[in-house]
């Protein structure tokens, strides 16, 4: 496709959560800096919400693998629509525990045995939680129980949500009244501002390979304002506009490269995009 053309090793702007690419941008940081703040304190259970595309499973993996390398156990659990005896044993499974020792005490009190493990081995164990809108509301319950194991200085297992705006929706619900009001720390995470968006495409063409810019100034303001600065949208946009200047030999993307793409792309501000006309 276009990569030699460009002089790129890899496309830039994929739509797998690719850690290698991680952005730090200011809605991005700011929750970054909540999570690990959160975590180093001890709390016990931590929120973080955004918006369909806005990077909630890139910043849960990004995350995932600096608690890895910093010495913790760690539960990552992608998908959550499941029962509580089943989100039980996904713990437990994840934290490397025991399934025959929760056949014999009970998934809880298995699980409950083995973070006890990790701690007086030194390690403190967190369990991350991508799509938690999809949660059950007996199943949120369950976390609110699992969030009562501690010792008398720190919680055993801490508990992070990454969740679509639909997540503050459920946690309204009288039924799990406990548990939101435990929630000690959250964030939410915005969406790239216009300054930002120039640089969030020159940081990924970067680590593609580019050695100069991929887009023009105007094209890339247009991107930011059809894209509302929602990466996944972004990144889209970006990927069809690059490959209609591949087409016509262009060496940069123009406005009217990303005006078709808009085009072809449903959630694009067409509105705003059917105005550039260069």
């Amino acid at each position: 496709m276009y990569l030699a053309h460009f002089g790129l090793k890899e496309f830039p702007f994929g739509l797998t959560p690719d850690t290698g690419y991680f952005f730090p941008g200011a809605g991005t940081q700011a929750a970054l800096n909540t999570l690990l703040v959160a975590l180093d304190s001890g709390e016990g259970l931590i929120k973080i919400v955004g918006e369909v595309g806005s990077g909630k499973t890139l910043l849960c993996r990004y995350l995932l693998n600096h608690l890895d390398a910093d010495g913790w156990a760690v539960a990552f659990i992608p998908n959550p629509h499941l029962t509580p005896a089943a989100l039980n044993q996904a713990l437990l499974a994840e934290l490397g525990g025991d399934v025959k020792r929760s056949l014999a005490y009970g998934l809880t009190k298995a699980l409950e045995m083995r973070v006890l493990e990790l701690a007086r081995a030194g390690q403190r164990a967190v369990a991350l939680i991508d799509e938690a809108q999809a949660i059950p509301l007996e199943s949120l319950e369950a976390l609110r129980l699992i969030t009562n194991l501690e010792t008398e200085k720190r919680k055993l297992l801490q508990i992070v949500l990454f969740g679509q705006p639909e997540l503050d929706t459920r946690l309204n619900d009288p039924s799990v009244r406990q548990i939101k009001s435990r929630i000690a720390f959250h964030d939410q995470l915005t969406p790239l501002s216009s300054a930002e968006t120039p640089a969030y495409l020159m940081h990924r063409a970067g680590l593609a390979g580019a050695t100069h810019p991929l887009f023009q100034v105007a094209a890339a303001a247009i991107l930011h304002r059809a894209s509302r600065g929602a990466p996944r949208l972004l990144n889209i946009l970006a990927h069809k506009a690059l490959l209609l200047a591949f087409g016509e030999g262009a060496d940069q993307v123009r406005p009217r490269h990303v005006r078709l793409a808009g085009r072809d792309t449903a959630d694009a501000r067409l509105s705003f995009i059917d105005r550039w006309m260069v």
